[in-house]
């Protein structure tokens, strides 16, 4: 396992829209679990890995275990940025430390650690990274 302590932070903004609230305006606890998705996602295509290529080699990715900490609310019409940072990979799996800020004042809402699988999208089962994706991960460091 190797840490990654010097990656630059990944910001993707994102608006809070009525469909992601409830009744309330208040963002639905698993919305966030969206919006981590997407700053993960756009991270990968902002380090120049094409995710259909992956696709056509094979290659998946899956969230195999989460940490979440929800310390404030996100409401109705909130610019939030939402944060990707890479702290640590092996062969098979790779590490983020992400959170979801209020975009005006950086204040915290949601914080967690969120580590991805590579697997064959043929059988689901545990695969190396491939090498593009640990060449980036190791020139992290």
């Amino acid at each position: 396992m190797s840490d990654i302590a010097a990656a630059p932070m990944f910001e993707l903004p994102i608006r809070v829209y009525i469909e992601d609230t409830d009744a309330g305006g208040i963002v639905f606890h698993a919305k966030y679990l969206h919006y981590m998705e997407r700053a993960r996602t756009e991270w990968v295509r902002s380090q120049g890995v094409e995710l259909r290529a992956g696709l056509e080699q094979n290659v998946s990715y899956v969230v195999q275990k989460m940490t979440l900490h929800y310390a404030a609310p996100a409401k109705l019409d909130d610019q939030l940025l939402v944060t990707a940072v890479p702290i640590a990979s092996s062969r098979v799996w790779m590490t983020f430390r992400q959170q979801v800020l209020k975009a005006d004042s950086r204040a915290l809402l949601c914080d967690a650690e969120v580590r991805v699988a590579c697997v064959s999208l043929d059988t689901g089962k545990p695969r190396r990274l491939p090498e593009n994706m640990s060449v980036i991960l190791k020139n992290m460091l």
